[in-house]
Parts: structure tokens; C-alpha cells; sequence
């Protein structure tokens, strides 16, 4: 069932481009966008393209709840990375979010936005696909850029696709890291830069990262995204080649990505 969009549309908006994209092609499209950022790195960006831009930490719950009642956002869509490492860091929160830690059976991704997107939609907020604004970005299947894979890549990427898929299940990441069929690293809390960085610097040279969406991979969050940090921490650890899954993965700064691949020597795939 296709989705009526609202004119106003609201974004929780966390580490990256992809927040800036998504409120730059729906203000192109003539829509509004009131964002609610999570994170300083991209605040500037974000003003260029949103009507307002509110400033809080993830545990401020009761004041991000005031602002999207207050605004009338009744559609939002959840962008761009707010790591968990947060929760073990011990920032400030607010009552409501030291409520919703202590009810939450489990802290890993899905039962966390999964409980979330309940709470939202007991004051009338409905959470959207994240790709909807972005299906631009979405990447097809086949090789980007110059550099082809050999057969030992190929068979690492067949390996690592079955071990992410795996692990998927489990929802404990969406990323591998192999070398050889051998498993270097499997992306838990960190998130998928540093578990290449972990890898990588165990596999010394010619590492091989999978990145895939979970297989029940609810579109509302956590939908697997690549873009040109991904690569320059690859370069920095002799990593030589990304497979990621095709039309289920976000790819940033496509352009930029490609021409760093093709200089670097770095295989990017989408299978």
C-alpha cells in the first residue's frame, strides 16, 4: 500500500550525509522538513535544507517528544548513525529515556527502534521506509568503478555474504570482515568502520568486507549504507575490496566513492 506523504516532514537525524540527502531531495520535491539532529556534524548542512533544525542528545526523549508535538509532525524518517556505544558512556538522560532503557528486554538495534517506533506511534507519529526520499542512492547490482574482483575475492564475497546473512538473524551486525575464508571480524557494537579497522589490522593486507541488510531488515532503520569514510578506512588498513547487497544498500557520494575505488585499487561490488 503506497504511503499519502504529509506536506511537513520530520527527521531524526543522526551521524552523516545521508540525513542531508534525504532533507535535501524532499525540500527539492517541495516538501518541509523539520529536523531533529542527534549529532553536530552535519547540523550546518542540515540548515540549508530544513525549515528548523532542533539540537539534542538521544536522551533528551522528553524534549524531542514536546518538539514533534509541538511542530505537528505526523510522518518522520530515521537517518543517519546514533552509535549505542552512547548508552555504555553513560550520557545524560532524561527520565523518560532512563524509563524506556529499563523496560527494554534487550539493547540490541531491532528490539531498541522497534520499542521507539512504538512510543512514536502512541502520539500519532507514523515512522517511514528510510529509503523513500533516497531510492536514488540505492545501489544495483554489479561492479562500481574500474576495478574487478579476482576469483579469491569472489570467493571470499560468497563466504562473507552466508556469515553477514548469519549473523543477521541474530541481529548482532550487518557487516564480515575475511581474508582467505578465514573470519577476521563480525561487526557487534562498534559499527562497520571500526570493525573493518579491527579486521583489517588483524589481516595485515587484502582484507574483504560484506556488508548485507538483516534478512527480516525492517525499512524503517538500520537499512545498510557505504559511502567514501567506508573506503578511506579500507585504504588506511589494506583493505582491497566491499561487496555489499544489492538494491538493499545505500551508497553516499556515489561519484566520490567510485573515483577513490578506481586511484586505491579498491573493488566496491554489489551482489
Amino acid at each position: 500500500m503506497s504511503v499519502v506523504l504529509e506536506q511537513k516532514q520530520g527527521l531524526i537525524a543522526g551521524d552523516g550525509l545521508l540525513p542531508v540527502k534525504m532533507a535535501q531531495y524532499a525540500k527539492e520535491n517541495g516538501f518541509d522538513v523539520v529536523a531533529i539532529s542527534l549529532s553536530s556534524d552535519n547540523y550546518k548542512q542540515l540548515k540549508k535544507y530544513c525549515s528548523k533544525v532542533y539540537s539534542f542528545c538521544p536522551g533528551e526523549a522528553l524534549k524531542i517528544e514536546k518538539v514533534l508535538k509541538e511542530e505537528g509532525i505526523k510522518q518522520l524518517t530515521f537517518l543517519g548513525k546514533v552509535s549505542k556505544t552512547l548508552i555504555l558512556k553513560r550520557p545524560k538522560f532524561d527520565s523518560k529515556a532512563i524509563d524506556f532503557i529499563k523496560r527494554a528486554v534487550r539493547l540490541n538495534d531491532d528490539k531498541v527502534m522497534l520499542m521507539l517506533i512504538e512510543e512514536l506511534e502512541n502520539i500519532g507519529i507514523t515512522i517511514l521506509d528510510q529509503t523513500l526520499f533516497i531510492k536514488n542512492l540505492m545501489i544495483p547490482s554489479g561492479v562500481l568503478g574500474s576495478v574487478q574482483p579476482t576469483q579469491a575475492q569472489v570467493d571470499d564475497v560468497n563466504y562473507g555474504y552466508w556469515l553477514a546473512k548469519e549473523t543477521g538473524k541474530l541481529d548482532i551486525g550487518q557487516s564480515v570482515v575475511i581474508k582467505d575464508k578465514m573470519i577476521m571480524a563480525v561487526e557487534a557494537i562498534e559499527g562497520t568502520d571500526k570493525c573493518i579497522r579491527r579486521g583489517a589490522k588483524i589481516a595485515k593486507k587484502n582484507a574483504r568486507i560484506i556488508k548485507v541488510a538483516k534478512p527480516s531488515q525492517d525499512k524503517r532503520f538500520d537499512i545498510p549504507a557505504i559511502g567514501l569514510r567506508t573506503l578511506k578506512t579500507m585504504k588506511k588498513y589494506k583493505a582491497d575490496l566491499i561487496a555489499v547487497e544489492a538494491g538493499e544498500t545505500i551508497i553516499v557520494d556515489k561519484e566520490e566513492v567510485i573515483k577513490f575505488a578506481n586511484r586505491h585499487g579498491i573493488v566496491v561490488m554489489a551482489v
